[in-house]
């Protein structure tokens, strides 16, 4: 049995079953093979899909991308040339793919180009690059520029990407910045120098009043001076407070029904000082009948006067003048013509804005802080009108022309008399509390002089004694006060048993609205802004004498 198995197992028949074994075992192990290779080929086509994906995903962002991507050889010949290339510079790729990058610069900065290339050839990228380059129609455009060695396999630099990315904006903006610091620093200049004016006949005159021979008619004088200087430095600090509120929105017009006339008459009443002390010319213009409209008279004669004032101080003496008023279409137009130093074509554009002065005209003017116009400008707006300038040129005169709108007021807003309390009110008992000496006293003596009753003090501890020995109606605190400000004062006397009686007034060089709330809070009353004028304060104790 044995033997039958080892015959079998060894001759034709069991060779033949080894070798069908064999080839069973092969060709499994090539399916098997296969299904790997397949699946390896699976695996690299879905990579290669996935680059592909990337590749167009890059390319599309490379098209739609608004910088200008481009690549070029190392011999500077562009090689790649995106749509923002050519919403930048102007060229489609046809026309630029082949040709020198050179195309794109101008002949001033053609001198780049080869170091660019030197750096490239090193290795080194070039980032943020501001420089300038040129259109296909010829204009000038900025552009920072950022530059990088593209390299093969292995490693070799075979040419350069760059991205160039359109600034005139920004540097139109760093350009306005520039401007606009330069006027800034050139008002800031003209504004000491306004301020110092009135400074020299104030201590002269001051001098004056005080020397032991002089007469009664020089004090008077030197009392005249005093009083007009100080009056001009408050318009000046006036026009700058107005000047913010526009600018901040919060300057409301009193608005009532208005007679043009008298506007008129109120301005020319404000320049006429300036007109006649340059023997000008005045002609005035009205239409027949009277007009009636919305407006803030004091605001509108302050615009008026400050244009006639205008024409007068850029005028050479004996110079002609002329307003002239008139309506149609629910319109009113108000022009100042002159026959002044004019106005170059150039400064039209900009002659509103904020610390704007006519250069050539500065050394013909009588001071000023270049924010007139621009005062006018905002206020002629602020009445929903408009305000132009025209010249024909230097030394030909100008002309400013003013539209308001026709507009009528109900009668439930139509201006009211008032009847104000006219002579002294009663004796009151008056604190003032200012760490500035002569600030204080010389107000003290105002006050003292309508009959009432004050104290003077110079700190804001000594304000909280003040109020217990003299138990005062009225107290004038300064904000700015060494070891308790005006606040803590108004906080501490508000709890006391004082706080509900007496009538607190914040005396400070800070008008902004949020100052005004502060004091508010803090219990003052009233908030006057430096220099505040001493009838003001009379006016207040004489309207509120009920109240006190």
């Amino acid at each position: 049995m044995g033997s039958q198995e080892n015959e079998h197992g060894n001759g034709p028949q069991g060779i033949a079953l080894k070798s069908s074994e064999n080839a069973l075992v092969a060709h499994q192990r090539a399916e098997h093979e296969l299904l790997a290779t397949r699946k390896e080929l699976e695996r690299k086509t879905e990579e290669l899909r996935r680059q592909r994906e990337w590749l167009d995903h890059m390319a599309a962002v490379v098209e739609s991308s608004d910088d200008a991507i481009i690549s070029k050889t190392l011999e500077g010949v562009i090689t790649t040339w995106n749509q923002g290339a050519q919403r930048i510079f102007g060229y489609t790729a046809d026309e630029v793919i082949g040709k020198p990058i050179t195309i794109l610069i101008p002949p001033h900065h053609i001198d780049e180009e080869p170091a660019i290339l030197d750096r490239l050839k090193r290795g080194e990228r070039i980032d943020h690059y501001q420089t300038v380059r040129i259109r296909k129609d010829g204009t000038l455009v900025d552009i920072s520029l950022t530059v990088s060695p593209v390299k093969d396999a292995s490693g070799r630099i075979i040419g350069a990407s760059k991205i160039a990315r359109d600034i005139t904006l920004q540097k139109r903006a760093e350009e306005a910045l520039r401007d606009a610091d330069q006027r800034k620093d050139e008002f800031l200049a003209m504004l000491a120098h306004e301020l110092r004016n009135p400074l020299a006949p104030i201590r002269q005159a001051a001098l004056i009043s005080k020397a032991a021979t002089a007469t009664e008619a020089q004090k008077r004088w030197s009392s005249d001076v005093i009083n007009r200087q100080v009056q001009h430095m408050a318009l000046l600090l006036e026009d700058l407070m107005d000047i913010s509120r526009i600018t901040r929105g919060t300057l409301e017009l009193r608005t009532e029904t208005t007679v043009l006339a008298d506007v008129i008459d109120a301005a020319v009443e404000t320049a006429r000082p300036v007109i006649d002390a340059k023997r000008h010319v005045l002609s005035i213009e009205m239409p027949p009948k009277p007009l009636y409209f919305a407006a803030d008279p004091l605001r509108l004669a302050q615009v008026l006067s400050n244009l006639l004032t205008n024409a007068a101080k850029y005028t050479d003496p004996q110079g002609q003048i002329r307003l002239r008023a008139s309506c149609a279409a629910e319109t009113i137009t108000i022009s100042i013509t002159d026959t002044g130093v004019g106005i170059p074509a150039d400064a039209l554009t900009g002659i509103f804005a904020m610390f704007s002065q006519v250069k050539s005209s500065q050394d013909r003017s009588e001071g000023g802080l270049g924010i007139g116009l621009a005062l006018a400008k905002g206020l002629v707006e602020l009445h929903g009108g408009t305000i132009a300038a025209s010249s024909a040129g230097i030394g030909h005169g100008s002309e400013f022309t003013v539209r308001l709108p026709l507009r009528a007021l109900g009668v439930a807003r139509q201006k009211q008399t008032v009847v104000t309390a006219t002579g002294r009110s009663p004796s009151r008992r008056i604190l003032i509390a200012d760490d500035n000496r002569d600030a204080a006293e010389s107000l003290a003596m105002l006050l003292q002089m309508e009959g009432h009753e004050v104290t003077v003090v110079h700190d804001g501890s000594a304000a909280l004694a003040a109020f217990s020995a003299t138990r005062p109606e009225v107290a004038l605190l300064d904000i700015g006060m060494p070891e308790l400000n005006g606040y803590e004062v108004a906080r501490q006397v508000r709890r006391g048993s004082l706080g509900r009686a007496v009538t607190l007034i914040a005396l400070t060089g800070w008008g902004q609205d949020a100052d005004k709330a502060r004091a508010l809070a803090a219990g003052f009353n009233h908030h006057f802004t430096k220099p505040v004028e001493p009838e003001r304060i009379s006016e207040l104790l004489r309207a509120q004498d009920h109240r006190l």
